[in-house]
């Protein structure tokens, strides 16, 4: 299957968001809706693409080589916990505030404030909570439930190397 420069493009942007959902991709490609997406990997990319168990979307190994862009997750030898992570830099500032494994974790907002003082950013609160969410799908941010839900390192810090996506 010939792929088009574009087609290329994007599937260079599931090799590098994955595991990653449609709200991640429409938002990448500047897409109106979940649907769109959907669409364009059934139709452009289907044979590159899967929904894993979660219903996450993750490219084929054949994918990953077709295009020049280091996946978004480095799973170690071992058991599932990434050495590696390509990530957008909302993202790479988020790893790198949010509560380690072996504090109490905390609510977006904390994060957000700490966003603010450490990089003198701003951005929206939803914003903050789809990054930790992304984190998570990664498998280095966990939840904890309180009263509301919380967010802590599902990894020691300097275990993982977080890298800035274009």
């Amino acid at each position: 299957m010939t792929l088009s420069e574009e087609a290329r493009e994007r599937l260079a942007d599931l090799v590098e968001l994955q595991p990653t959902k449609n709200a991640e991709l429409q938002e990448r490609w500047g897409l109106e809706s979940g649907s769109e997406v959907h669409q364009y990997l059934e139709n452009e990319l289907g044979d590159y693409y899967y929904r894993d168990d979660n219903s996450l979307i993750r490219a084929t190994s054949e994918a990953a080589e077709m295009v020049d862009v280091e996946p978004g997750v480095v799973d170690d030898e071992g058991g599932g916990v990434p050495e590696a992570i390509r990530v957008p830099e909302l993202q790479q500032q988020v790893f790198s505030v949010v509560a380690g494994p072996d504090d109490e974790s905390e609510s977006v907002v904390s994060v957000l404030n700490k966003l603010r003082d450490e990089y003198g950013v701003n951005p929206a609160a939803e914003d903050v909570r789809s990054a930790l969410q992304a984190l998570k799908r990664k498998g280095v941010v966990e939840v904890v439930y309180r009263t509301v839900p919380t967010f802590k390192l599902a990894v020691e810090r300097d275990s993982v190397e977080v890298s800035v996506s274009e």
